[in-house]
């Protein structure tokens, strides 16, 4: 009798569209993680502001989410905002003036840095600002959050 509702989570599951992950960023404010929904559980880091993460779970002003690192943990949903952002995985990007590999390069962003996002994925580049005002396109595949 447990194969059915086994069986309608795999349903379920293959229901949900590839590649339909919700990304959030940290405020305007450093945000800390915790092991569990609650100001009273273990503080386990704190990341900064425009840190991208992954929405895992939301549950009663709380977000579990998953970071560049793939770590899971909490985090409040006051620090989280709409605005988003990718962080760069490759060892550096080439940000380029048009969606294309032979376009001039806008500039050069080292791993780590957190680019703003202006505009989604398309073809396999998304258009991205730095914090200096600097904006171009990156390749998806270079950064983390989308």
């Amino acid at each position: 009798m447990r194969a059915a509702p086994a069986a309608a989570l795999v349903v379920l599951a293959l229901a949900v569209p590839a590649g339909a992950a919700e990304f959030r960023s940290v405020g305007s404010e450093p945000g800390v993680l915790y092991d569990a929904p609650s100001t009273k559980a273990r503080k386990l880091y704190v990341v900064s502001r425009d840190y991208p993460l992954e929405v895992v779970v939301r549950v009663q002003g709380w977000t579990k989410v998953r970071d560049a690192e793939g770590g899971i943990n909490w985090i409040e949903d006051r620090l989280l905002t709409d605005r988003r952002t990718v962080m760069v995985k490759a060892a550096r990007a080439e940000v380029r003036q048009a969606a294309e590999d032979s376009a001039p390069a806008a500039f050069v962003a080292e791993q780590g840095v957190v680019l703003e996002l202006v505009e989604p994925a398309a073809s396999g580049w998304a258009r991205v600002r730095h914090r200096d005002g600097a904006s171009g396109f990156v390749r998806i595949t270079q950064v983390w959050g989308l």
